[in-house]
């Protein structure tokens, strides 16, 4: 009964449709009147730029409007490309003219249901749409236009006539318009020569070329072209033979290391980096058949160009430097191997004639020549190959390119840099590596996974402050220690230099990174709690992700975990922002050519995060607040101390030109074997990430390479530049926190006898209630009414060391400190018979 009402209430629908459809196209006929002249019919909407802005409204730079175009006739095309085409966007193309019923009738229940039916438009339709509407209007009155154009192309042209102009028309990947641009920028060679698999591949990239490139989004690519290819299967169109040999050949031969050309390489680019990152989030945030490369669209960013040119002018410089002396390193290394240790073992081979031996020094000379050839020859090889024409040898300079990529990926150190401001999540500057270049693309600081090290560490911190069993003043032994794995596997951890210091505050072992004190703490608040406050901070909300960032391991605690400079710097982020979740984005808006807004981002971002409710407080405001304290000391007297020149890098002029030192946190970070370098922080307005490593593991930056010598000082001298002029800003102290002085030995309340304290932050109820028992109380700071104190022998002794005092006497002494003025009277006690 159910399923005949639902068929009746469909029926009514599709009636009310067709009826709107009859409607519109007679107003549209009204409107529009007799094409008298079919020459009328051309593309009306011309190709412009898209222009990139910073926060500002200064011009970033633009996507170019050239369009890759070569026309080829469908006669050239293989049969299976028109047969692929049509099986995936129009089995019945040549069998209606125009329209389709029952795809409009498919597509209004897709609707209408919430499912993905598929479009209702045919092929005739989506070119009339291209070339005569703006298909980026999702409105009734759009569609109608759409449905009359493709009546007058089907009066027109003939049905292969549309095809051949669809098919060297319609977009197809980054900037290329048809087929034969986008074969030759996806597989290297003409349409006419397009495999089964290859042609599958096109004609999934019509209903979204960047989402289903197979370059950039190979899975996706991957299971849409498996589709199509079961398809026309289905259809009688190939064979299931045919089609599982030309897809297993297509991806066994796949390149995944190749990255895509974006937009022309010579274009003015003020921020590249930066570009190329708003590029592809354009490619997420588009719909339909929106083209940043030709329709002219203005898209508002959240860059800040200063902050952007001076990131980029410390990362070169810091990049260089890195590369200096890892070179320097390795090079003593290598050459002193060759003059000391090759001569001994040429030796060695001819006196006991150890064939073994031979063979591992010839390997060794022909990696050397190999790499000279990649290095030196190889690209010369390649250019005369492109001036005489001789197609067999570009396989070989290939391989070479392939070999030399691989080489320098292990051995060229790179590095990244993001900035956030906290209060917005805007992203004020990207700096994904070295040069961005056509063989550079990969933008570290967002693609990047990358071991953090201890700059990790401070994730788990903050779920020790709320454990409420560790503070800043928590006394922790710094010491050789075992740990135990779950299965019983023993772990022995080691600091950075292998020294340990005995017992420290908390605050001093996140301060000068100390590793043994960090696991301690890791191993008293649990994995669970460790990982969940990790996650929540990072942003990792699946499942899946989770458990595979996060080992349930104690090198855990160390760092040993692979994340992103973006993830870290939203992280710290929080911190900085009172607890709160923060978004980092970095389009605004999208305008049209006629100053429409399409997309507003930023709209979109504050709209979430206000339907986040309570659960926008990721921590409380007193846990922040304490991190900001905790993150401090590391400015303070810890790693990142020399980074910002002992705290003068954090001098900086408010809006008023007075000279006051900024508030600022953060946390420096060393790989294990020293491969990784980083500097994550905050002031009240920005937080900076900042890493330089390798892009493959294996290699050492050094030991005199670390977080603190390469990005600390990076990371002072950009928040100088970056807090001048701004208003004086302190992290907001919430309710609920207390202060107390206490001595920097014991973490206890400081008596008169201890050296000068150090005033440390509390959750309320965390403060220690007790006094220092590592240093002696001096009598005549005591209160007058104990002054008078009184032990055998008579006097009072200027200083006397008191150990364990009974209780009886504990409660004679509480009664005179609440009468400081009366003349106690004291029990015998002999304070040294205990």
């Amino acid at each position: 009964m159910r399923g005949f009402v639902f068929i009746r209430l469909v029926a009514v629908f599709a009636v009310l449709i067709a009826g709107l459809i009859g409607v519109g196209l007679g107003l549209s006929i009204a409107v529009t009147g007799n094409i008298a002249n079919e020459e009328n019919q051309k593309p009306l909407n011309p190709a412009l730029p898209t222009r990139i802005f910073d926060a500002s409204g200064e011009l970033i730079t633009e996507f170019s409007a050239d369009e890759r175009r070569e026309l080829i006739t469908l006669a050239e095309l293989p049969q299976h490309l028109i047969l692929a085409l049509l099986t995936r966007e129009d089995p019945d193309f040549y069998k209606h003219r125009g329209f389709s019923l029952r795809a409009i009738a498919r597509a209004f229940v897709g609707v209408i249901t919430g499912q993905s039916l598929g479009g209702g438009s045919t092929i005739t339709q989506q070119i009339a749409g291209t070339l005569y509407c703006d298909r980026t209007e999702q409105t009734l009155t759009r569609k109608i236009k759409e449905l009359w154009w493709a009546l007058q192309m089907e009066r027109r042209y003939t049905k292969n006539e549309i095809l051949e102009i669809y098919l060297n028309y319609i977009i197809m990947g980054p900037g290329a318009y048809g087929v034969e641009a986008a074969s030759k920028y996806f597989f290297g060679h003409s349409a006419r020569d397009l495999s089964l698999a290859e042609a599958a591949v096109l004609v999934v990239q019509l209903s979204s070329p960047t989402k289903n490139n197979p370059i950039h989004n190979p899975t996706e690519a991957m299971t849409r072209q498996k589709a199509v290819l079961d398809k026309m299967v289905d259809l009688g169109y190939a064979t299931r033979e045919e089609a599982d040999a030309s897809f297993q050949e297509y991806w066994d031969s796949f390149d995944y290391t190749r990255i895509g050309i974006s937009a022309y390489y010579s274009r003015e680019d003020k921020a590249p980096w930066f570009s190329e990152y708003v590029r592809r989030e354009l490619g997420n945030l588009m719909y339909g058949e929106m083209d940043y490369y030709r329709d002219g669209y203005s898209v508002e960013t959240t860059l800040d160009l200063r902050f952007q040119q001076l990131a980029e002018s410390e990362m070169a410089q810091g990049i260089a430097e890195a590369n200096a002396k890892y070179q320097s390193s390795s090079g003593f290394g290598t050459a002193r191997a060759e003059r000391v240790y090759v001569p001994l073992a040429n030796m060695l081979t001819l006196v006991f004639n150890i064939e073994d031996l031979y063979a591992a020094i010839e390997h060794q000379d022909e990696t050397k020549a190999v790499n000279k050839y990649n290095r030196q020859l190889n690209p010369t090889v390649d250019m005369l190959s492109l001036v005489f024409d001789i197609p067999g040898i570009k396989p070989a300079t290939a391989k070479g390119y392939q070999q030399l990529k691989s080489v320098t990926e292990e051995s060229v150190v790179e590095g990244a840099l993001v900035v956030l401001e906290n209060d917005t999540g805007h992203i004020k500057a990207i700096v994904g590596g070295s040069q961005y270049s056509e063989t550079n693309q990969l933008i570290r600081a967002t693609q990047a996974r990358i071991m953090p090290g201890s700059a990790f560490k401070p994730l788990y911190y903050s779920a020790a402050i709320d454990s409420r069993e560790f503070t800043m003043s928590t006394l922790i032994y710094d010491s050789p220690v075992l740990f135990y794995a779950a299965n019983g596997e023993p772990y022995v951890p080691n600091n950075y230099q292998g020294t340990w210091r005995g017992p420290v505050l908390l605050y001093e072992a996140l301060g000068l990174s100390l590793n043994i004190p960090a696991l301690k703490v890791l191993d008293g608040i649990g994995f669970d709690a460790a990982i969940d406050r990790a996650a929540l901070l990072l942003g990792i909300t699946d499942m899946e992700e989770k458990i595979r960032t996060f080992p349930r391991v104690y090198p855990m605690g160390l760092g040993i975990i692979a994340v992103s400079p973006l993830s870290m710097a939203r992280a710290f982020a929080v911190f900085a922002n009172q607890g709160r979740a923060l978004t980092p984005y970095a389009i605004k808006t999208v305008e049209n050519r006629e100053g429409k807004i399409l997309i507003d981002y930023a709209q979109d971002v504050q709209r979430d995060l206000d339907e986040m409710g309570s659960s926008i407080q990721l921590i409380t405001p007193q846990n922040a607040y304490i991190m900001t304290r905790l993150l401090s000391k590391v400015i303070e007297m810890g790693t990142l101390a020399s980074g910002t020149g002992y705290g003068a890098k954090l001098n900086v002029k408010d809006d008023k030109g007075i000279v006051y030192r900024i508030p600022a946190g953060g946390k420096t970070g060393t790989s294990q074997n020293w491969s990784d370098a980083w500097t994550v922080g905050f002031t009240p307005y920005y937080t900076i990430a900042i890493w330089f490593g390798f892009d493959k593991g294996g290699n050492s930056l050094g030991m005199n390479v670390s977080g603190a010598s390469l990005a600390g000082p990076i990371w002072g001298n950009l928040m100088k530049e970056y807090n001048q002029g701004l208003p004086r800003r302190d992290f907001p102290r919430p309710s609920g926190i207390v202060d107390a002085t206490v001595c920097r030995s014991s973490g206890l309340l400081r008596n008169a006898a201890c050296p000068p304290g150090i005033s440390l932050s509390f959750l309320a109820g965390t403060a220690p209630t007790e006094y220092c028992d590592q240093h002696g109380v001096s009598f005549d700071s005591l209160p007058p009414g104990l002054q008078n104190l009184r032990v055998p022998g008579g006097t009072s002794p200027s200083s006397y060391r008191m150990p364990n005092i009974p209780p009886e006497l504990q409660a004679v002494l509480d009664r005179n400190l609440s009468s400081p003025d009366t003349e106690p009277e004291l029990p015998e006690w002999d304070p040294l018979s205990d």
